[in-house]
């Protein structure tokens, strides 16, 4: 049960880890955190099959703390969040949580939180855990009442209010929704706007019967690909609850760092921050057009926090989480990202052009290595230990910089070792100007990696 509280939000494996005890209590507790700042917090949920019975059990611990429940019913993350900055007949929430698994297999689910407006993440899912286990024993009745809010309407109305100038886009356009969330809101927007668009599978369907809504496995995006193929422009995929975008070409698949170089184009001096696994391109790009690039840990929480903290304008992660401030809000929002795309193409982006412009560097997907929940972060600190020593067997080494995990930069590029937050594995990441390079770095890494294992 303990794992359950992660760094980011928190998510189990339903009936097993989320089940009716412990949502109570854990609506409960959150109830307590929420009347701090106002009586009111807002709920949604995924496509998931079990997410409404969650929402039940949630609403029932938060009226037993004496907070009222706002229903948005089966919505996006990103409305969750928008619910946030919005009133309903005079009622800002206090808060909001999404009932969402993301990406994650059917079988999980979990909890993404926002409290005045903040994420409630870290040392305060921690403070929340340690109650969670002294308070086993209270006793919490079904109670279910609620308000139902049109937070959905309300997201769809900003988003053709604020791009009513792409109006008739003649850009043919195709969109993956995995049997996820994104199609509840992002067919009536493409509708409202005239967009010419093909959707494949918009429709909700908690069992994900034609591929996993993760589209940062390139088998879940053959259907798309084959599309672009067929007489589309551009492709956009979304995960789960809509908060992760793919960006296709005919030609590329667009990661999120390299997304934040093509938004920052329109931009003023940006301030952009990219997490740990962004491409160099990415920093170097953005502070040769006279930006500002940050470099900081992974994670939506994180980024969010951060993009507060510096003023930035943006924030991406290679995972395709991008984060506006500028113009909007300061959260991961895929839907609005999508918008932001067709704006660039509108004002006559070449997408392919400008990628084809940038510097040529070789790097590797994320590589997950799976490692038990209970060790990884055992196996991260003797990771730290042995490249401390720097065995003869690494290439030279210029520096390494420990603001989540490892970055190791070496003379022609870079490896990145860190542990994942959300999952039981370590994730590396690898990027050189040649492929020999790339090749060195990697199995220099991956035998480092093993010696770490073998302390264990």
């Amino acid at each position: 049960m303990e794992n359950i509280f992660r760094e980011y939000d928190i998510r189990g494996i339903f009936e097993k880890e989320l089940n009716e005890k412990s949502v109570k209590l854990i609506g409960y507790l959150l109830g307590e955190e929420i009347k701090k700042h106002g009586e009111y917090v807002a709920i949604g949920y995924d496509a998931r099959t079990h997410s409404p019975l969650l929402k039940d059990y949630l609403a029932s611990g938060f009226v037993k703390a004496g907070v009222k429940v706002l229903d948005m019913g089966l919505v996006p993350t990103p409305v969750c969040y928008f619910a946030n900055y919005v009133e309903f007949s005079g009622i800002t929430p206090a808060g909001s949580v999404m009932i969402t698994g993301s990406h994650n297999p059917k079988e999980y689910n979990g909890f993404k939180i926002t409290i005045d407006k903040k994420p409630f993440f870290g040392n305060d899912i921690y403070a929340l855990r340690d109650k969670f286990f002294k308070m086993q024993d209270i006793a919490i009745k079904d109670n279910t009442a609620s308000i139902k809010i049109p937070a959905k309407k309300k997201y769809i109305d900003y988003m053709v209010n604020e791009f009513s100038f792409l109006k008739g886009l003649e850009t043919k356009i195709v969109l993956d929704g995995g049997n996820a969330v994104a199609g509840v809101v992002i067919k009536d927007i493409f509708d409202d706007l005239r967009f010419d668009y093909k959707g494949l599978y918009l429709e909700p369907d908690g069992n994900f019967p034609n591929h996993h809504p993760d589209p940062t496995i390139e088998e879940n995006l053959k259907d798309i690909k084959e599309e672009l193929k067929d007489g589309f422009d551009i492709g956009f995929a979304y995960d789960g609850d809509a908060d992760r975008i793919a960006v296709l070409t005919k030609k590329y698949n667009i990661k999120g760092d390299i997304l934040a170089i093509l938004f920052a184009k329109q931009m003023k001096k940006p301030i952009v921050i990219g997490e740990v696994k962004c491409s160099k391109i990415m920093y170097d790009e953005i502070n040769k057009m006279g930006g500002k690039a940050i470099m900081y840990k992974t994670g939506h929480s994180n980024l969010k926090v951060k993009i507060r903290e510096t003023g930035a304008d943006l924030a991406a992660e290679v995972s395709g989480h991008i984060f506006f401030a500028d113009r909007y809000f300061g959260y991961d929002d895929a839907i609005y990202a999508t918008l932001r795309v067709l704006e660039l193409i509108k004002k006559g982006m070449n997408l392919d052009k400008e990628i084809d412009a940038l510097p040529k560097v070789y790097s590797t997907e994320e590589i997950k290595i799976p490692i038990k929940e209970d060790k990884k972060f055992e196996l991260m600190k003797w990771i730290k230990e042995i490249l401390f020593k720097r065995p003869s067997y690494l290439p030279d080494i210029k520096n390494i910089i420990n603001i989540d995990g490892v970055r190791i930069n070496f003379e022609n590029g870079w490896a990145l070792v860190r542990v994942s937050n959300t999952t039981p594995v370590l994730v590396t990441r690898y990027e050189a100007t040649d492929k020999e390079s790339l090749n060195l770095y990697q199995k220099s890494i991956e035998r480092l990696i093993n010696e770490a294992k073998e302390t264990l």
